[in-house]
């Protein structure tokens, strides 16, 4: 419930493994076509070139984006989450954010080594670690109506926050990506007193990541103090960092009441969008919102993928599908992909030749 106390996690208890999570990225178990290599700003797009691995198939669609899921939209099994990514959805990047109950940043050093078989097992790189970093109300300032306790699996305090970013940076390294994602604390009905202090946090945090060669990635969501695409242009032109980058979420940015494309996307400045979520919404009553199936809602995902792509956009547009009116999470994703597939092909950002299902 809302206002209660958080347990404190000690930091011996809570960062056990990471000393192995981090050296796991000296062990090359990874095939050398999934490994991921560092990114940075204004690389070409993505040219990683097909191998006929254990799965016996060849790439068959192609994109100038990394194809992406958030693994447990799909399933808290990981193993079954990679299995329909990769050889139903034909997907070779996926996003982490928590498995078999857990979140991510809760992984021990043996859960790691065994996602990581499984990760190899099916061909599939990371785009980024979906962290609950900074996922917490701001020390000091009122409890947000927002504030949830235990969001995906996630209960920590404000003081631990150093802490998740540690351990969230030692899985990036685990994984081999370099992005790890980020909010900016529960929203507050007046962030104005806070907004200096929150903005320092968010460069003393970026920095922090980028020395180990991480960038962050700043999501907008309604229940945080960055929710739309005017909120986050704002926010990018006070952190100029190029550790911090932004999660766009259009999405998140309609269950606002932006106008994500072109309103709130027209405002962002297109070399500081790192990872993009892909979710619809639909409007319910006068302020309320609930999800849709990709294409099935008020965003403009057309608009907005033919833009991603002359804008040179080159990194994932990642489902979370988030709608559940599918039965199960399977069911629901398996839906909103087929309508985000139907979007990118018409976007001409999405091509597919005979053979099987891979990007």
């Amino acid at each position: 419930m809302k206002g209660d106390i958080r347990e404190r996690v000690s930091r011996r208890g809570f960062l056990a493994g990471l000393g192995a999570a981090t050296a796991a990225t000296a062990v090359t178990s990874l095939p050398s076509h999934a490994r991921m290599m560092p990114t940075a700003l204004g690389e070409p797009r993505d040219t990683f070139l097909d191998d006929q691995h254990e799965l016996g198939q060849s790439r068959t669609l192609n994109s100038p984006f990394r194809i992406s899921v958030i693994n447990d939209e799909i399933s808290q099994d990981f193993g079954r989450a990679c299995e329909v990514a990769a050889r139903e959805f034909g997907m070779r990047w996926i996003e982490l954010r928590g498995m078999w109950n857990k979140n991510i940043v809760r992984l021990d050093s043996k859960e790691v080594a065994e996602a990581r078989r499984i990760l190899d097992k099916y061909g599939l790189r990371v785009t980024d670690i979906a962290s609950p970093l900074f996922k917490v109300d701001w020390k000091g300032a009122p409890q947000s109506k927002f504030s949830e306790r235990n969001d995906f699996h996630a209960d920590f305090s404000f003081e631990q926050q150093d802490e998740v970013l540690e351990r969230a940076i030692g899985l990036a390294k685990a994984f081999q990506t370099d992005r790890v994602r980020c909010f900016d604390f529960w929203r507050l009905d007046d962030q104005r007193p806070y907004r200096a202090a929150i903005n320092e946090k968010l460069l003393e945090a970026a920095n922090k990541a980028g020395k180990r060669g991480i960038t962050l990635l700043l999501e907008n969501d309604a229940g945080l103090n960055t929710a739309t695409g005017a909120e986050a242009a704002q926010v990018l032109d006070a952190i100029k960092s190029p550790y911090l980058m932004l999660n766009w979420d259009p999405g998140n940015a309609a269950a606002s009441g932006e106008k994500p494309f072109p309103d709130g996307y027209n405002l962002l400045p297109k070399d500081r969008i790192g990872h993009c979520h892909c979710k619809d919404a639909v409007k319910t009553g006068n302020n309320d919102y609930d999800w849709a199936p990709m294409g099935a809602g008020i965003v403009d995902w057309l608009g907005q993928f033919e833009a991603l792509k002359r804008d040179g956009y080159h990194f994932a547009v990642s489902l979370e599908t988030h709608w559940d009116g599918g039965g199960t999470p399977e069911k629901s994703s398996r839906r909103s992909w087929a309508g985000m597939k139907e979007l990118l092909q018409k976007a001409g950002a999405l091509q597919l030749s005979s053979g099987g299902a891979r990007t």
